[in-house]
């Protein structure tokens, strides 16, 4: 099993320094947690911040920690105070937390905290490079480290590089905010696998990578250069035995048996956060309130239990979040309070596992509101912690989660009046409903836990390596290449089969404005002016824009797709009659979305009509594309013609008129002793499909294909012909 480098912001063991002697204890935090099992299955190692700023240590406290943690595989960065400010504090958590959180009006943009960021990622790349091996495994974690994948990849090109975020990404309107969007995704996409905790998120970058980047995907799959990038959703779990058996623990036990003395037989609202302004805890307190105002009958009868987890103690917005909060907790205790019930226990720090597991156990609700969240640990843990199968979550549609734990009661985080009901609705929901609902979510999280997670992640890594494996096996190699032009010169009779538009030339952003230039002229003419070759210029180009570029050529021109065909010195021939009368069925609806998509076109030929997309907004014309295609498969249901998109076009066009048909008619002419069929889209795999087995078949671009071998730009192909043409 290969090794596993793990990358994050912060190590599983936290480093304090007091009376001038080392502490070292476990991290807090859904990340630390998460993949504290790595080590249990995988050689691994961890590289990370270890809490620790380096004015604060010297040289001897360097060696020491870097000893001790190296013992458990862990490897610490060593960061100045300033970078902490600025690429922590600063970009981090200024910047991208909120951004990311849809809170653009809390959202920095400072350039000192990118230069920063930018300084620290490379810092965790030298470390990663210092220590890899070939064949390790890199997995770089969250928001802190986007830049990472893409500097380990220009260092070690041939690795498998992973990456995960555990935080939301954000629609494209609020990304395209970020003044460094192109560096951010161009530094994600230097991993092999991306993973998001939904698809939701999954479908926000990849339509960002569109906008940005103007790479299309197919299926999740993207291809940059020469390797396919996989985007997916893996949504975390949890360590489901640790929480779902820790009632049994005598010290979870005596926990509850202490809540239950200070509560007694009330009814227990539960919420458990760190204190920050995504979790919607002062709208979730607010909601309370309003709760009691309403069912004044629950008064005495209802306590909430409101664990705040400090976070960013030393940030002003998050200080004046805690008073807030403070104050809020104390004028609802004055105002619903008696003598032996306060309707909100308030604390204020972090919890040990066995008083977590305790809250977990007896707690009727969860009341888990975030106004965004990646995931959420705490709804799923308490649900697992449910031994009894008693207690209702009741969960906020925002989450990573509630796409998982369709059964909780799901509520909009800002509508108060929702989350009243929704309090109200789980304190009074019959016990066999609460059964059935945790029934179905233990059920499922069980299926899923974090080292199903992990599992799942590491696995997709390596199913997108083989197939990075076998484009590169398809790739033409020197040696493939070589052969090919062995075989050319030593060929009598010479068969050349080449698309136009993406193999012989570029795209260009319309559709006319892609005429020859002179050099692809010179070689087409050098190799039609040798005897021994036969080249067949096969487009979907209209006949009349074809004759104009390329008529004064002695080469056989093809059109639209077969439609027609211009043998040497000769007139253009029909394949076969065909109608024309399904045009004005047709035509009125591409017009009709030509008009509704600004950029787009629509090209008649003699047989057929395409729709062009290609300078129209790529959000937009995906959408108008899905459209256009359902209300024309359905429109010519009951005609001889067929609707097929290509590179950013939607073409509809007879059934019987295809490539494959019309280069039918030359391989049968000649005992040819070399034939080479070179294209790039979908319109050449029927060209591709009818070649004979000796044939070189060359696809330009990365992805499945019936050709044989792939090359990755249109200059590889001129490059081969000039090879040949210059024999």
């Amino acid at each position: 099993m290969p090794r596993l480098i793990v990358v994050s912001n912060r190590l599983p063991i936290s480093v304090t320094k007091r009376s001038g002697e080392l502490n070292f204890r476990l991290s807090p935090g859904g990340l630390a947690t998460g993949l504290s099992s790595v080590s249990q299955t995988h050689e691994s190692f961890w590289i990370g911040w270890s809490g620790m700023t380096g004015k604060k240590l010297t040289d001897k406290d360097r060696t020491e920690i870097s000893r001790r943690l190296s013992k458990e595989h862990y490897i610490p960065i060593f960061l100045t105070k300033k970078q902490v400010e600025n690429y922590y504090q600063g970009f981090s958590n200024k910047t991208i937390w909120p951004l990311f959180h849809y809170f653009p009006l809390r959202t920095i943009y400072e350039n000192r905290f990118w230069v920063t960021y930018k300084q620290v990622n490379q810092i965790f790349c030298d470390e990663v490079v210092k220590i890899a091996k070939k064949g390790d495994r890199i997995w770089i974690h969250d928001y802190h480290l986007m830049l990472v994948p893409e500097l380990v990849r220009q260092k070690l090109p041939g690795q498998q590089i992973g990456f995960f975020l555990h935080i939301p990404f954000p629609s494209f309107e609020l990304f395209r905010l970020l003044p460094w969007r192109k560096e951010i995704v161009n530094g994600l996409l230097g991993a092999d696998l991306i993973g998001f905790h939904t698809h939701d998120y999954a479908r926000h970058f990849l339509r960002s990578v569109c906008r940005i980047a103007g790479l299309e995907h197919t299926l999740g799959k993207l291809s940059i250069d020469d390797r396919i990038v996989k985007v997916d959703a893996f949504p975390l779990g949890i360590d489901y035995k640790k929480y779902s058996q820790a009632s049994m623990l005598s010290s979870v036990q005596q926990e509850v048996k202490r809540i239950r003395q200070k509560i007694g037989e009330r009814k227990i609202v539960l919420s458990i956060d760190r204190l920050d302004y995504t979790k919607g805890i002062i709208e979730r307190l607010e909601a309370f309130d309003l709760f009691l105002c309403k069912n004044p009958k629950y008064r005495g009868k209802v306590t909430l239990i409101m664990v705040a987890v400090p976070s960013r103690t030393r940030v002003g917005e998050y200080i004046a979040l805690r008073s807030r909060l403070e104050q809020l907790v104390g004028r609802l205790n004055g105002e619903y309070g008696v003598y032996g019930w306060m309707p909100v226990w308030y604390l204020y720090r972090s919890l040990a596992f066995e008083k977590l597991s305790a809250l977990y156990h007896v707690a009727d609700v969860a009341l888990v509101t975030p106004l965004r969240d990646g995931m959420n640990l705490i709804a799923k843990e308490f649900v697992a912690g449910k031994t009894d199968g008693r207690g209702v979550l009741v969960l906020s549609e925002m989450t990573g989660a509630a796409s998982e734990l369709g059964e909780a009661i799901i509520v909009n985080a800002n509508n108060k009046e929702e989350i009243v009901q929704a309090i109200k609705e789980a304190i009074e929901m019959p016990v066999s409903e609460q059964l059935e609902r945790n029934r179905l979510m233990q059920n499922r999280l069980k299926r899923y836990d974090v080292s199903r997670w992990i599992s799942d992640f590491l696995s997709a890594l390596t199913e997108i390596k083989k197939t990075q494996q076998e484009v590169t096996v398809r790739r033409l190699s020197e040696d493939i290449r070589h052969r090919l032009i062995s075989e050319f010169r030593r060929g009598k009779k010479r068969l050349l089969f080449l698309d136009y538009d993406g193999t012989l030339v570029g795209f260009s952003g319309r559709p006319e404005q892609a005429g020859p230039d002179t050099e692809i002229m010179n070689l087409l003419k050098s190799l039609s002016d040798n005897p021994k070759n036969e080249v067949v210029l096969i487009s979907g180009r209209d006949k009349a824009t074809i004759n104009q570029w390329l008529g004064g050529l002695r080469i056989t021109l093809i059109a639209e797709h077969g439609a027609w065909i211009r043998l040497r010195d000769k007139d253009w021939a029909c394949i076969e009659p065909l109608r024309e009368d399904w045009k004005d069925t047709i035509r009125p609806i591409l017009e009709l979305y030509t008009d509704r998509t600004p950029r787009s076109s629509m090209e008649e030929k003699d047989f057929s009509l395409v729709w062009h997309f290609r300078r129209s907004d790529p959000e937009l014309s995906y959408i108008r594309t899905q459209e256009l295609r359902d209300a024309l498969v359905n429109l010519t249901a009951n005609m001889d013609v067929g609707v097929f998109e290509g590179n950013k076009i939607l073409e509809v066009r007879h059934l019987g008129i295809n490539k494959g048909r019309a280069a039918k008619q030359w391989l049968g002419r000649e005992d040819w002793d070399f034939i080479l069929s070179a294209g790039d889209d979908y319109t050449d795999e029927e060209m591709f499909a009818v070649m004979p087995e000796g044939g070189y078949t060359l696809k330009v671009g990365l992805g499945i294909s019936k050709a044989r071998f792939n090359v990755d730009k249109v200059d590889e192909i001129r490059n081969l012909l000039k090879e040949m043409a210059g024999e």
